[in-house]
């Protein structure tokens, strides 16, 4: 599946550092792992994928672990290429949403809330804008495909 990339030159300003975020899409059984940011943060109570900031030198890999580590208690076991990149509406961030793949079973460190939804429930949800907008990609990009392909976040072998 081809991703999709969001021209960011016409909504950051070019003298304004690009910050990338990833943003683990995880499927197990046609559901995604959803998780509600914490109050007192940036878009604090509405919904997201996890992850975090990429530290300098970091590959998507490396940041996933780590931040999944902290905000989840799991091990990420592959990141695979972003399905979907996106400029955060009013700061430096640009979000990739990255298909991931992980072990063990998600507990709540960082988040107030988290749930494992089905896309048409992913997109009924109070989401942050960016996984709004990667939500309503998903969704389309699951009804176009065809019923035999393999799931959006697995190994394209």
């Amino acid at each position: 599946m081809a991703s999709r990339s969001v021209d960011t030159s016409e909504t950051i300003p070019p003298h304004v550092f690009k910050i990338h975020v990833v943003a683990a899409v995880i499927e197990r059984n046609g559901r995604y792992l959803a998780c509600r940011r914490p109050p007192h943060k940036r878009h604090g109570g509405l919904w997201e994928f996890p992850g975090g900031k990429l530290e300098e030198g970091e590959s998507f890999f490396d940041a996933a672990h780590r931040e999944l580590r902290e905000e989840l208690a799991v091990d990420v076991t592959a990141v695979f290429p972003p399905l979907f990149s996106v400029p955060d509406s009013g700061s430096a961030f640009v979000i990739d949403f990255v298909p991931t793949q992980i072990v063990g079973d998600p507990i709540c460190l960082e988040h107030s809330e988290l749930g494992w939804v089905t896309p048409r429930e992913l997109v009924q949800l109070d989401l942050a804008p960016s996984d709004r907008q990667f939500a309503d990609f998903l969704l389309s990009r699951l009804e176009e495909r065809p019923a035999d392909q393999p799931s959006l976040c697995e190994d394209p072998k």
